[in-house]
């Protein structure tokens, strides 16, 4: 095994987990929160193997090693075949790394590689954290919540899943340069190359999943045109020469497609109402934001959670749920009705402002700093 660390470090900490963006990018928030606190703080990220953490982290200037894992998958017997397989392996590389690293915490955000790489640390006695996205816990973070010291949440009534005793709510971590949006209206307007005075609609489509908002979102395009609406459309790479046939119809300056948005405090920026599936780093970060959101729930998503996350902010009159089945018949009108409705949007921007918890990584490095000392 290569090298791992150049320096003898006050602690070590081992971060696992990524398969997306929704929990790399809360990892490596939370990595660089450690380097804030504690600035000689060792830290080695554990991925899986062709994943894209293994390619976001090295990127943001931290050590990575990968285990060879991936999750069961619905429709493929043949490969769910390897899946026994590629635990035992995981567990013996997950094992050997922790040997060699010897972390004095390790650190689970969810993810394929989170699950064998804090399983080894708790069975070696090493202090261990979880931290559970979403308003209803996965099967994996249910199994390691027994066996860890800490368990970080971002909503109430968690104690459903894990002992009640462990939880500590901190939300969830962000990107924080997509949440700079003050100041940036002129140059976001040029950026997209947008007509100043038209309120605009913000539709993160996304790649996973989500042919079904843009579909619905191409049926509807014409109505909020002529409602005066501009659009900012992310439609992921598999529908962007669809929606860039559909975008060529309509007067330029109103409608702008990408397969992905770079610059999202931009977007975020100019939006007035932003129409997106419910992943809980998306519901975090629209919490900080404080505005109006339609939230389209990922109906693949395991045990449902983004409904689930969903739910939690409709039930406080927090943001507006659309279930998938229904996005073709529901999106035009809701879209609409939201956008014509000021003091419907206030009321929603309001009140999903006063869930947001926008120190999360900050929070969530103190609880493993505080375990590392203990550890020490």
């Amino acid at each position: 095994m290569k090298k791992l660390l150049s320096a003898q470090p006050k602690y070590r900490i081992i971060i696992s987990g990524g398969g997306t963006g929704g929990h790399i990018f809360p990892a490596i928030a939370i990595a660089d929160a450690l380097r804030e606190l504690e600035p000689s703080v060792g830290i080695l990220f554990v991925g899986a193997k062709g994943k894209m953490e293994m390619e976001k982290v090295p990127a943001a200037g931290y050590k990575i090693e990968g285990l060879w894992i991936s999750g069961l998958q619905r429709n493929g017997i043949k490969a769910n075949l390897l899946f026994p397989v590629k635990v035992i392996s995981s567990l013996v590389k997950a094992g050997k790394i922790i040997n060699h690293f010897k972390p004095h915490v390790a650190v689970g955000v969810g993810g394929y590689a989170s699950g064998p790489l804090i399983y080894v640390a708790a069975r070696k006695g090493i202090a261990s954290l979880i931290q559970e996205q979403n308003s209803f816990a996965g099967l994996t973070n249910k199994i390691l919540g027994k066996r860890v010291q800490r368990i970080c949440v971002a909503f109430d009534g968690m104690e459903k899943f894990f002992p009640k005793e462990k939880i500590i709510k901190t939300g969830n971590p962000v990107r924080s340069e997509a949440l700079r949006t003050e100041g940036f209206r002129n140059e976001a307007l040029s950026f997209f190359g947008l007509k100043n005075g038209h309120p605009t609609i913000l539709i993160i489509g996304g790649s996973q999943g989500a042919r079904s908002v843009n579909l619905a979102v191409s049926e509807s395009i014409a109505q909020w045109i002529k409602e005066g609406f501009n659009i900012i459309w992310q439609t992921g790479k598999p529908f962007l020469n669809e929606a860039s046939s559909v975008m060529s119809q309509f007067p330029a300056g109103r409608i702008k497609v990408y397969d992905f948005i770079y610059k999202m405090n931009y977007a975020y920026c100019l939006a007035d109402l932003i129409v997106s599936r419910a992943g809980a780093s998306t519901v975090s970060e629209l919490c900080i934001l404080g505005k109006p959101a339609i939230l389209i729930p990922l109906p693949s998503a395991a045990e449902d959670h983004q409904a689930m996350n969903a739910l939690t902010l409709v039930n406080q009159q927090a943001a507006v749920m659309i279930r998938d089945h229904e996005v073709k018949d529901r999106l035009a009108e809701e879209v609409k009705r939201v956008m014509n409705d000021r003091e419907l949007q206030h009321q929603l921007s309001v009140n999903i402002k006063k869930l947001a918890l926008p120190d999360a990584a900050k929070s969530i490095a103190k609880e493993v700093l505080l375990l590392a000392k203990s550890a020490s």
